[in-house]
């Protein structure tokens, strides 16, 4: 594709496999270089858009279930402190757990040097505290970093969506400008 014609963002061509959308600066040359009508180029660019709509709900899921997962760890992350510093002082920590739905029991913790995480696929493990401690500020820097990148692709994302929404409207302009234009010869 000539520089003239089309260009993508920055020169950035995709971001984690989503593709960079190429805003169409020249219709013409545009349809000229990709070898389409304007219906295929317009059919192919709705078909763009569609996919970028698609992975971005996805992405979007994947960004509520981080933004879940965060508060989670930063509970647990508090517990285990909770816990630590009760033992430092030599108190029992009094806490109330659910057993199943609507049904608590209440615990007398005393002098715990360890903790039951639960890692997920039916999957708990016993760490100690500073190992429980580590283990969970490593996942919420990890959780945090990933909601970053996240962040990012769907600002990409959304980014290309607007050029292709662009691109759509000129290449419809410009074909309903041509039409037109081709008529008032006809007509003269």
């Amino acid at each position: 594709m000539a520089a003239a014609s089309v260009s993508t963002p920055q020169g950035v061509a995709e971001r984690r496999g989503i593709p960079a959308a190429a805003f169409v600066e020249d219709v013409e040359a545009y349809l000229r270089q990709v070898g389409l009508d304007v219906n295929s180029a317009l059919a192919f660019l709705q078909e763009r858009l569609q996919q970028y709509k698609i992975v971005e709900m996805k992405l979007l899921a994947q960004q509520r279930d981080l933004q879940a997962k965060i508060p989670d760890i930063e509970k647990c992350l508090d517990i285990v402190a909770t816990l630590q510093a009760k033992k430092d002082l030599g108190e029992a920590l009094i806490a109330d757990f659910e057993l199943s739905e609507g049904i608590y029991s209440r615990a007398k913790i005393e002098d715990t040097d360890s903790v039951c995480l639960w890692l997920g696929a039916n999957v708990m493990l016993e760490y100690s505290c500073d190992e429980a401690n580590a283990l969970l500020k490593k996942n919420l820097e990890n959780a945090k970093a990933s909601l970053e990148v996240l962040v990012a692709d769907l600002h990409f994302l959304r980014d290309q969506q607007t050029i292709t929404q662009v691109t759509i409207s000129r290449v419809f302009n410009w074909d309903v400008h041509h039409r037109r234009s081709k008529q008032a010869v006809k007509e003269t």
